[in-house]
């Protein structure tokens, strides 16, 4: 007779079965949705969470912590507001968003959260980033002093950026900020810096054509897009330009020099305002919450040039900001001039009478100046400013058929002259050296005499014949040493003297 004690071989095997179980267990702090609405998710119970954490609603909704009340707990959320029901669970994940990064996101288009869009398939990412990090410290960033060259010859030599330089492209609508963004990508082929384009609530027309464009010119290669379309919500367009910056810093930290557009912050400073009032925080002036200009600061903050000691990479940022009107007193506007290194501003009024680039040399700076230049460009950019202005003031007065002096007829044909070799059509960038060729010999007045429509093509030719010349090395030179020595100068001089007298102009 079996003992009565010893188990029965079912319980034997039922302990044998609940002993290989693994005791975990999870617990999160949980709360439950209030009310969903436009995009907004109001949550209650959450007492733990912070600013910018990741939250997760019935499974695969997530949303973003913004707003922390007492008792109350305000949410953007990543998904339609139609899959949130009130009375759901919230999970807090103690993350906030990671998107991907690393040489797989080269030559494609993603969205805010990372996700690709141009139908490629699915990205292989070897890293992932938070969208929000920390600015570069006061000691880990170097000086600006390197030049990075959009192509583009109105800036470069009178308002140079630098290689982890903030400058602003500012004006109204329609009058080339785009072209000039896409000018600067498209000047980086071959020169090891990587690029991405960020498009915040821009049409799809719009963004498409940028991807023609670039895909055209041959810089997709070494670009990444970074897209969210004026019909998707406002808290994707708000995060857009915190994914692109997080996937630039991660090549901008392996060394790597990188230049990031962002077109535009206007309708970014937008999408954030209907953010806030759907939060039902307090407004401020034209209706937009008191951390406007914070959101900006902290986001162009990250863009810098780091000390050698940390790699020496650098991030070059290149927000564009539309005014209405022509004032660039309104709010945003004042908020990002305040933020960056200086502004590139384009005038309708130039734009509509023929001058591409519409710069206004009056008001655009650079803040960086010619530390940022090669001494070849500096030796000769120095009085193209000042000329121009001179030129401006001076054409005022010839409207009027006045009699003028021999002096101003002097400056209003050498101004007509810049004015003319300023013109440039896009997606023609010109080099450094044949920039500083140039402006050799306009700063020498030795096409003031030449009828203005001719100078271009003049230019051009001459360029074309004194590199092709085989005793020549100067343009080597120029190309290799980055400067520009007085028996250089004379010899450049000299030849353009010889070819425009065997012109016969």
């Amino acid at each position: 007779m079996k003992n009565s004690h010893e188990p029965s071989e079912i319980i034997r095997t039922m302990l044998k079965e609940t002993g290989a179980f693994k005791k975990e267990s999870d617990v999160r702090p949980a709360g439950r949705v209030l009310s969903s609405y436009d995009g907004v998710v109001m949550i209650e119970g959450l007492l733990d969470v912070k600013n910018g954490e990741l939250l997760q609603i019935s499974g695969d909704n997530y949303a973003i912590a913004l707003n922390l009340e007492t008792d109350v707990t305000g949410a953007i959320l990543l998904s339609s507001s139609n899959d949130i029901a009130p009375g759901e669970i919230v999970y807090s994940t103690g993350e906030i968003i990671k998107v991907p990064s690393g040489d797989n996101l080269l030559g494609r288009v993603i969205d805010p959260l990372g996700n690709p869009i141009d139908g490629k398939g699915i990205i292989q990412a070897s890293s992932y980033r938070d969208i929000e990090s920390p600015a570069p410290a006061i000691f880990d960033r170097a000086k600006v002093d390197e030049p990075l060259y959009t192509g583009i010859k109105a800036i470069d030599v009178m308002i140079p950026i630098g290689k982890g330089q903030r400058e602003l492209i500012i004006g109204d609508r329609q009058t080339g900020k785009t072209a000039i963004a896409i000018d600067a990508i498209v000047n980086q082929k071959g020169k090891d810096v990587i690029c991405v384009y960020v498009a915040i609530g821009q049409k799809t027309s719009s963004v498409a054509r940028v991807i023609k464009d670039l895909s055209q010119q041959g810089a997709m290669d070494y670009t990444i897009i970074v897209s969210s379309t004026a019909g998707q919500p406002a808290p994707l367009q708000y995060l857009t330009p915190y994914t692109g910056t997080a996937v630039a810093e991660d090549f901008m930290y392996r060394g790597k020099d990188v230049l990031i557009v962002y077109d535009d912050l206007s309708k970014h400073a937008v999408a954030y305002r209907t953010i806030s009032l759907l939060l039902k925080r307090p407004s401020g002036r034209e209706a937009y919450p008191g951390d406007i200009f914070y959101i900006h600061s902290r986001l162009l903050e990250r863009s810098a040039k780091l000390s050698h000691r940390i790699g020496g990479g650098s991030l070059t940022a290149l927000p564009i900001v539309e005014t209405l009107d022509g004032d660039i007193s309104s709010y945003i506007p004042t908020n990002v001039i305040s933020i960056t290194d200086g502004q590139i501003y384009l005038e309708s009024d130039l734009f509509n009478s023929g001058l591409r680039p519409a710069i206004n040399v009056g008001l655009s700076v650079s803040r960086v100046g010619g530390v940022a230049q090669s001494k070849a460009m500096r030796r000769v950019s120095g009085k193209i400013r000042l000329n121009l202005a001179q030129y401006r003031e001076m054409l005022v007065f010839a409207r009027f058929d006045a009699d003028l002096d021999e002096t101003t007829k002097d400056i209003l044909k050498h101004g007509a002259v810049l004015t003319e070799a300023l013109k440039q059509i896009q997606f023609r960038p010109v080099s450094m050296t044949d920039m500083v060729i140039e402006f050799l010999i306009l700063q020498n007045n030795l096409l003031d005499n030449v009828n203005p429509k001719n100078v271009d093509s003049i230019l051009t030719n001459f360029l074309q014949f004194f590199k092709n010349k085989s005793s020549s090395k100067i343009y080597d030179r120029i190309s290799t040493y980055k400067e520009l020595s007085q028996d250089d100068s004379q010899c450049i001089l000299d030849e353009f003297k010889n070819y425009i007298t065997g012109l016969r102009i």
